[in-house]
């Protein structure tokens, strides 16, 4: 997560425990300085949430984000985690329960303002009020037919959207998705009803978004003539314009 931020919200900034990066950049670009909050929110991507809510449910018969009946076993890193749906089939409501708890949304705050995990917000403001979303969003918002152009590299919506997606897809089997979803992975049929509703919950539970707040959505932006996945050019951007 980037935006800019003022200088008096720069100067209240945490400081950076050891071994952990700094909450703010300072940026000289044509002449003028600019504060920029960064925070890779490293542990909290879409492929670690699942591992993270599998985990609060191992002492369950299943979970309630996974597709109806689905039985089997999903690695994230050196673990291995069950990986078991209900007969009944998954629940928007309280898979969306078990997202807030992972998310650790009520671990306690040091600062005036979090987002989740204790983690500071960078205090708000106008850099705020135009959001880019990248990587996994598009990527699922594509597969859940919220983006119909097979072609578009960004797309604008809300995160109403992938609520509306999520419980559409958690009402269906692993078959009725394959059937009517027919962009998703084989692998990934399973984990879909949880991974759009993780997506909708972190956007307004973790950060705060109204859910009915316009987005942009982007796959792909210009660089040097040419459009390149939007995961990186962040942090090169970042550094290639930064004074030392």
């Amino acid at each position: 997560m980037a935006y800019a931020i003022s200088e008096s919200a720069a100067a209240k900034a945490p400081k950076a425990g050891e071994g952990e990066d700094v909450y703010v950049k300072e940026l000289n670009l044509l002449g003028k300085k600019y504060y920029l909050y960064v925070h890779s929110y490293l542990h909290y991507g879409l492929l670690a949430a699942r591992a993270e809510v599998l985990k609060l449910v191992q002492e369950q018969e299943s979970c309630p984000c996974l597709a109806e009946g689905f039985k089997g076993e999903y690695m994230y890193g050196s673990d291995t985690f069950k990986a078991v749906g209900s007969s009944s089939g998954a629940n928007f409501r309280s898979c969306k329960k078990l997202l807030v708890k992972a998310l650790k949304k009520d671990d306690a705050c040091e600062h005036m303002q979090c987002t989740f995990g204790g983690i500071w917000n960078g205090g708000g403001g106008d850099g705020q009020n135009k959001l880019f979303v990248a990587s996994f969003f598009f990527d699922r918002a594509f597969q859940a037919d919220i983006i119909d152009n097979p072609d578009a590299v960004e797309a604008t919506l809300k995160p109403s959207d992938f609520r509306k997606a999520a419980r559409k897809v958690c009402a269906m089997s692993k078959e009725d998705i394959s059937r009517n979803y027919t962009r998703v992975a084989d692998s990934d049929l399973p984990y879909f009803c949880l991974d759009l509703a993780y997506q909708y919950t972190l956007l307004t539970d973790g950060f705060a978004i109204d859910r009915e707040k316009e987005i942009t959505l982007i796959k792909k932006v210009k660089y040097k003539n040419d459009a390149v996945e939007a995961a990186w050019p962040l942090g090169t951007a970042i550094e290639a314009i930064s004074v030392t």
